[in-house]
């Protein structure tokens, strides 16, 4: 067991003090801050809560101030926003809240494929948020954790997306769905998340689109970009597909845990989405797995017609060298039969003969004559 399941499973082994009558006063401290207790500030806190009846009732810089208010509210709901908290900050809401070991490792941890969970009346949902760069044409995840209780919802964003600021407003500004309870925020989060990747495949569309032209355009830079994109379509693939089996795991408790019917078919609508959207990604798979094979082809007719036009100028190398070779050897006839009678020896028969340089002509006509004849035939000449 990793050292911080250790930390994590010892803080949950302490009692949670709650007070037993009304929480503090207006402008109090609250009881652990009184015993001297040091808890975490807002460092991480991007926004913290309460609602009554869908509409907001308090805001708090510190989760210290949300834990008091909650405890004072009657059937309010807390809604609080971490992005990248610290250990201790984390271990602070999972004591409040009651939250499981395991789930608050997994926030701690990050790097988690998407999951539901459920501990007791506890939903833990896991979600991979994804955004387009479009000046860098890449596409950006990013890790959402989602606590959601009776009377709590707690998000644990890692990464620049989703906006949930966004869905905050979007819910405060209808409030006969907020009042429906934390499932109508879980519910809003997840229908952010999947519209949220409808600019990610337009871009990936687009990518896909400028690739294929680069393919036929032969551009020799295409199969690294093939290949970086391929790799963020899997992820995008990893991000998208549980979401089917996160969306039937809450179907599935629809009528276990009362859910309302105008959720169920909120609900119902954001699996459409996310229905479209996985598709469209498996789809970006195999186009770029067609694009891969046509890319491939390409690059192999291109490098045998290099190598054609390599072994043509091979060939017209080797003719040009048989003609110069030919060449040179009848040259070298006359040069042989003049080199011979150039030696100026006393005893040479042919030097005092009458027919002696006609005879050394003809004979340099006729070995050149032969040679010729022979190299012609060869079709070296």
């Amino acid at each position: 067991m990793s050292e911080r399941r250790r930390r994590a499973l010892r803080a949950f082994t302490k009692p949670v003090q709650r007070p037993a009558g009304p929480g503090p006063a207006a402008g109090q401290p609250a009881p652990a801050e009184q015993a001297g207790q040091q808890l975490p500030r807002a460092s991480s806190v991007v926004t913290a809560a309460i609602y009554h009846d869908g509409v907001r009732t308090s805001t708090h810089d510190s989760l210290a101030e949300t834990f008091g208010k909650l405890r004072e509210a009657d059937g309010g709901m807390a809604w609080i926003g971490l992005h990248r908290p610290t250990e201790a900050e984390l271990l602070s809401v999972a004591e409040e809240f009651d939250l499981h070991p395991l789930a608050v490792e997994d926030a701690l941890e990050a790097h988690q494929r998407p999951k539901l969970e459920r501990y007791g009346d506890t939903l833990f949902v896991v979600l991979r948020a994804a955004r387009y760069l479009d000046d860098a044409e890449e596409v950006d995840f990013g890790e959402l954790h989602i606590f959601v209780g009776p009377d709590f919802v707690i998000t644990v964003r890692h990464g620049a997306a989703p906006d949930l600021a966004a869905v905050r407003r979007r819910m405060e500004g209808s409030p006969d769905l907020l009042k429906r309870g934390p499932e109508s925020v879980l519910y809003a989060i997840l229908d952010a998340v999947v519209d949220g990747y409808a600019p990610v495949v337009a871009g990936v569309e687009n990518d896909v689109d400028e690739i294929e032209t680069e393919v036929f355009s032969g551009d020799p830079k295409v199969s690294r970009r093939i290949y970086e994109l391929s790799r963020e379509v899997v992820e995008f693939q990893r991000a998208t597909r549980p979401l089917a089996r996160i969306l039937d795991g809450l179907s599935a408790g629809f009528e276990k845990y009362g859910i309302d019917e105008e959720l169920r078919r909120y609900l119902r609508d954001v699996a459409d989405h996310a229905t479209h959207v996985t598709e469209r990604v498996d789809g970006f798979r195999l186009a770029l797995q067609d694009i891969l094979a046509v890319n491939a082809t390409l690059v192999t007719q291109q490098q045998n017609e290099e190598m054609k036009q390599l072994a043509r100028a091979s060939h017209a190398q080797n003719e040009e060298i048989k003609k110069i070779s030919s060449w040179a050897a009848i040259l070298f006839a006359p040069t042989l039969v003049g080199t011979i009678y150039g030696m100026n020896f006393d005893h040479m028969p042919e030097l005092g003969w009458f027919l002696g340089y006609p005879f050394a002509l003809a004979l340099m006509a006729m070995v050149c004559g032969s040679l010729y004849v022979v190299f012609k035939r060869r079709d070296w000449l």
